[in-house]
């Protein structure tokens, strides 16, 4: 027979510890993620979303903030303190963000340039004070929340003073164009018909890559997006100057802010993507 030479205290020692360490490997990753943001300025109604919560929107024309002077222009900043306001509030209505910097995923319209791009992060950084900022293009984050940034396929976005004429091929814009026109311009000398005429026009001008398949490869379909999605008509006009099925996402304004708060999440789950 083997007698134990150890003290009861030191046997309820080891216990313990053993105990201890089977806890600390049981017990849940309890680290705290960082908020996921996304946000869509837009060309009339600006959008903050975070995982659930949802989205809070805002205008940014005409009379935003109680002022006749709009935050934006065809989709480009003219009062960064204007929507650093704008922004904070919208994201007071989202209660309960863990805490610490978010990480900000945010739409850009397509052929942003640099200043414009700087000027973006500028007023994402003074609003949020984030961890991370990553740009995506308004299009293809739109496609991203219809579920349809797979294959090759045309995105129009159609806003208030903005249009996005993009071909999307496998998760990338492979070509672009973008002209200052959009619903808001409707009745002040711009019809449907017209409006689907130069998107006929922009889609036209789309040139992929030279040499790539993508010159010679159709889209299987043309996502409408934005209010132009909305409009009476107008998908319907765009169908008969292209030629070619075209869809309207069932919620066109929000689908950019959608992808992109896809994005975003993505980006928190895992840190090396973007």
């Amino acid at each position: 027979m083997t007698i134990s030479t150890a003290s009861p205290e030191r046997a309820d020692s080891t216990v313990r510890r053993r105990s201890s360490v089977t806890a600390r490997r049981s017990e849940p990753d309890t680290v705290a993620r960082p908020a996921a943001i996304a946000v869509d300025l837009g060309s009339g109604q600006a959008r903050v979303w975070t995982a659930g919560n949802g989205e809070r929107t805002a205008t940014t024309t005409g009379k935003a903030l109680g002022q006749a002077v709009p935050l934006l222009r065809r989709g480009r900043i003219v009062d960064d303190a204007g929507c650093v306001t704008l922004l904070t509030r919208l994201l007071e209505e989202h209660p309960d963000l863990p805490p610490g910097p978010p990480v900000v995923v945010a739409c850009r319209p397509v052929l942003t340039t640099a200043d414009d791009q700087a000027r973006l992060r500028q007023v994402l950084t003074a609003a949020f004070t984030p961890a991370r900022i990553l740009l995506l293009d308004t299009v293809l984050a739109a496609a991203m929340g219809a579920d349809a940034a797979s294959g090759v396929l045309l995105v129009v976005d159609i806003g208030e003073q903005l249009t996005e004429v993009a071909m999307i091929a496998n998760g990338r814009v492979a070509a672009a164009r973008r002209i200052d026109l959009g619903t808001g311009d409707l009745g002040l000398g711009v019809s449907a018909d017209l409006l689907a005429d130069i998107v006929t026009r922009l889609v036209a001008q789309l040139e992929p890559e030279p040499g790539s398949r993508l010159a010679a490869m159709p889209p299987s379909a043309v996502l409408v997006v934005g209010g132009g999605a909305a409009t009476a008509g107008l998908t319907r006009r765009l169908a008969d100057h292209l030629h070619v099925p075209v869809r309207r996402v069932p919620a066109p304004l929000s689908a950019a802010v959608t992808g992109a708060g896809r994005a975003a999440l993505a980006a928190v789950r895992h840190p090396a993507l973007g």
